[in-house]
């Protein structure tokens, strides 16, 4: 398949995936301690846990506030910075993001179950 042009890219997505999320890359969990907070995180409406060619990530899957009816920034005069930076290179037209995904954790119980495996002691 041949790579479309950057500024073609979001007229023929279908899928207006950008801005519906943010990911925060997060330190490396190593111990019970740092599982339990994941737990916590991950315990939250639309909030999940990944873990990628990058590191480990928490991703809260919620629209900006900003994000019109088709997929457009209704601020986009006035975008943030961080925005503005953003380049749509690769992006989620081009592959979902969870085909990276070497874990992903969408909530508790699939967490525990994970920090079970990995911890032999942890219930106790």
């Amino acid at each position: 398949m041949a790579k479309k042009k950057t500024k073609d890219k979001c007229g023929l997505c279908l899928a207006k995936k950008c801005c519906t999320y943010i990911t925060q890359e997060l330190p490396t969990p190593r111990t019970k301690a740092d599982f339990e907070h994941l737990l916590w995180q991950v315990s939250h409406q639309d909030v999940s846990v990944y873990r990628d060619e990058d590191g480990w990530f928490l991703l809260v899957d919620r629209p900006c506030m900003h994000l019109g009816e088709k997929g457009l920034c209704m601020i986009y005069d006035r975008r943030p910075e961080v925005c503005r930076e953003y380049s749509n290179d690769f992006c989620e037209y081009d592959a979902p993001a969870e085909e990276g995904f070497d874990l992903y954790f969408p909530d508790y119980d699939t967490l525990r179950k994970y920090c079970m495996k990995r911890f032999k002691r942890w219930s106790k």
